[in-house]
C-alpha cells in the first residue's frame, strides 16, 4: 500500500489550518506543511496570536509546529514535495453570471488544480478538502488529464470537512465519520486506501467511510442543507409559538425527545449564519435547477427564505417596542461572530440585523469578545449592508473593546450571540446606566434562566419567540406589570412586504 509521509495543503482557513494541524499532532511520523498566498495569514500562523480562534487550536499547533508541522508561502515546493495535497481553498457563492446568487464559485478549486498539475511529478493524491457541488472533481480530473505528462500520476479524492466552528479542534480528535470519495477502480481504491491509512492512527475504521466520489461530494451538502432546514423549521415554529401562546422552548423539548428527531439544532434563535449553511443550501438550490427539479429547488429554498424572515422580524421586533423608531436611539449590540467560541462573522445574523436598524437611523455600539474592530466595519460596509453608502457606518456605528461601555446611556441591550460571558454580566449595574424603559432583546436564549432577576431588577425582557408582526396581541414581561398591546409592525412589514417583492415571492 501507498503510504503518505509528506501532505501539503492548500489554503490555512478555518479548514485546512486546524485539519492539518490536528493531523500533525496524531500522526508525528507525518510531515504537514500549510500553504497560502496571503503572507500576513502565514506570518500569523506562526506566531503567538494565530489568524483564528478555536478552543484548544493554540496548545494543539504549539505542539508540533517546527517539528512536523509547517506553514509556508512556498507553494509550489510544498506541492512537490507532497505524497498528498489538500485543496483547502474558499469557494464562495458566485456574486455575477450564470448561477449568480446560489452557484459556488470554482476558480479558486481551478487554480489550485492548474498549479498542482504544473509543479508535480510521480505519483500524488490530490484530495478536495473545501465544500464543492457534486461532480467538481471531475472538473478538476479533467485539468489534471489535459495536462498530464509521462512522469505524472494524480489521483483525485474527496474528503469533505464536517467541523463545527468552536469545536473545530475536538471534531477533528473525535469525529462522527471522516467521509473518503474516490473512483472505483483500482487506482482510486488504492487513494482511498492510502488517506484511510492517516485517519487511522486514531479514527476508529468503523468511523472511515468509503464512497464513490460523487456521494461523498453530495454527502456533504445534503448534511448542511438538513442542519439548516432544522433550524429553519424550529425558527418557523417560533413564529407560530407567539401567535398561539406556546413556548418555543417547550415545543422543542418535546420534540427532541423523539428519538426519530432528536434534540440537537433544535434551538429557535435569531437564525443560522457561517461559512457553510446558507451557501450549501444555495448551492443545492442551483443543482436541483439545472437538473430541472423545480419543486425540490423551491423546498431548499424556502430554508433560506425563512432565515431571512427570522432575521427580519427580530429587528421589527425590536423598531416596535422602541415605541416604532429606533431613530437617533443608541442600542447596544453584544456579540458579532456567527456563533460563540469563534470570531468568524460569515453570514453572521447579527450583519444583517444591524443593518436593518441602520437602515432605520439606530445609532449601534458593538462589542464582540473576539471580532476585530476592522472585521466589523468591513462587514457593515458592504454595498449590500450599507446600501452603496459606507459613509453611514461610520456615522452609525461604534465598535466598543467593553460590554459595559457599549451599553452606558442606551435604550436596549440586543444579544446577538450566545458568548458564555453575557450570562455573567452585571446586570444591575448595565440598568443603572441605561435609558429608561430599559430592554432586553434576547435573540439566543441564553438569558431565559435570568428572566425573573432581570424583570426585578427593572428590564424589559423580550423573547426570541414573540412576533410583533402578526395582529396578535404581544407581551412584553416586566415585573412590575405584564402589558398587552396590538402591534403596528404589521402596516410596516406589509410595505416591506410589498416594496421586496424579489425576497418575499410567496406574498405577491
Amino acid at each position: 500500500m501507498f503510504q503518505i509521509k509528506r501532505i501539503c495543503c492548500i489554503g490555512a482557513g478555518y479548514v485546512g489550518g486546524p485539519t492539518c494541524s490536528v493531523i500533525a499532532h496524531m500522526c508525528p511520523e507525518i510531515t504537514v506543511t500549510v500553504v497560502d498566498v496571503n503572507e500576513s495569514r502565514i506570518k500569523a500562523w506562526n506566531s503567538d496570536t494565530l489568524p483564528i480562534y478555536e478552543p484548544g487550536l493554540k496548545e494543539v499547533v504549539e505542539s508540533c509546529r517546527g517539528r512536523n508541522l509547517f506553514f509556508s508561502t512556498d507553494i509550489d515546493s510544498a506541492i512537490r514535495d507532497a505524497d498528498l495535497v489538500f485543496i483547502s481553498v474558499n469557494t464562495p457563492t458566485k456574486t455575477y453570471g450564470m448561477g449568480k446568487g446560489r452557484a459556488a464559485d470554482l476558480k479558486f478549486i481551478e487554480a489550485c488544480a492548474r498549479r498542482i498539475v504544473e509543479v508535480s511529478d510521480g505519483y500524488k493524491i490530490v484530495t478536495e478538502k473545501s465544500t464543492v457541488p457534486v461532480r467538481a472533481a471531475e472538473s478538476i480530473r479533467r485539468i489534471f488529464d489535459a495536462n498530464t505528462k509521462p512522469s505524472l500520476n494524480l489521483q483525485v479524492l474527496s474528503n469533505p470537512e464536517f467541523l463545527a466552528e468552536g469545536t473545530a479542534v475536538r471534531d477533528l480528535k473525535e469525529p462522527d465519520r471522516v467521509l473518503i470519495g474516490g473512483d472505483e477502480t483500482a487506482e482510486g481504491q488504492r487513494a482511498i486506501r492510502a488517506l484511510c491509512a492517516v485517519y487511522e492512527h486514531w479514527v476508529p475504521q468503523a468511523r472511515i467511510i468509503t464512497t464513490n466520489t460523487w456521494s461523498s461530494e453530495l454527502s456533504k451538502l445534503a448534511a448542511n442543507a438538513f442542519l439548516a432546514q432544522r433550524i429553519s423549521s424550529i425558527n418557523s415554529i417560533s413564529a407560530l409559538c407567539e401567535a398561539t401562546g406556546a413556548d418555543v422552548e417547550e415545543v422543542a423539548k418535546a420534540i427532541g425527545m423523539d428519538q426519530r428527531i432528536g434534540s440537537k439544532f433544535l434551538k429557535a434563535s435569531v437564525g443560522f449564519g457561517g461559512s457553510c449553511f446558507q451557501k450549501d443550501v444555495l448551492n443545492l438550490v442551483y443543482l436541483c435547477e439545472a437538473l430541472n427539479l423545480p419543486e425540490v429547488a423551491s423546498y431548499w429554498q424556502q430554508v433560506i427564505d425563512m432565515n431571512e424572515y427570522q432575521r427580519r422580524r427580530f429587528a421589527c421586533r425590536i423598531i416596535d417596542c422602541l415605541f416604532n423608531t429606533v431613530t437617533g436611539k443608541k442600542i447596544a449590540l453584544l456579540g458579532f461572530s456567527f456563533k460563540k467560541d469563534t470570531g468568524d462573522t460569515r453570514e453572521s445574523s447579527s450583519i444583517y440585523i444591524s443593518k436593518y436598524l441602520m437602515d432605520e437611523g439606530a445609532k449601534l455600539f458593538i462589542y464582540d469578545p473576539k471580532v476585530l474592530k476592522e472585521q466589523i466595519i468591513h462587514d457593515l460596509s458592504q454595498p449590500n449592508i450599507s446600501e452603496d453608502n459606507p459613509e453611514r457606518v461610520s456615522e452609525l456605528v461604534t465598535v466598543t473593546s467593553d460590554p459595559y461601555e457599549a451599553c452606558q446611556s442606551a435604550h436596549a441591550l440586543v444579544i446577538c450571540t450566545e458568548w458564555d460571558m453575557f450570562k455573567e454580566l452585571d446586570y444591575e449595574k448595565i440598568y443603572k446606566k441605561m435609558l429608561k424603559p430599559a430592554f432586553i432583546f434576547d435573540g439566543r436564549r441564553v438569558l431565559d434562566h435570568l428572566h425573573a432577576p432581570l424583570q426585578d431588577i427593572g428590564f424589559q425582557v423580550s423573547r426570541q419567540e414573540a412576533d410583533h408582526t402578526s395582529a396578535v396581541p404581544n407581551v412584553i414581561f416586566s415585573r412590575s406589570k405584564i402589558r398587552l398591546r396590538f402591534s403596528n409592525a404589521a402596516l410596516n412589514f406589509c410595505c416591506h412586504i410589498k416594496k421586496e417583492k424579489k425576497m418575499y415571492p410567496q406574498f405577491e
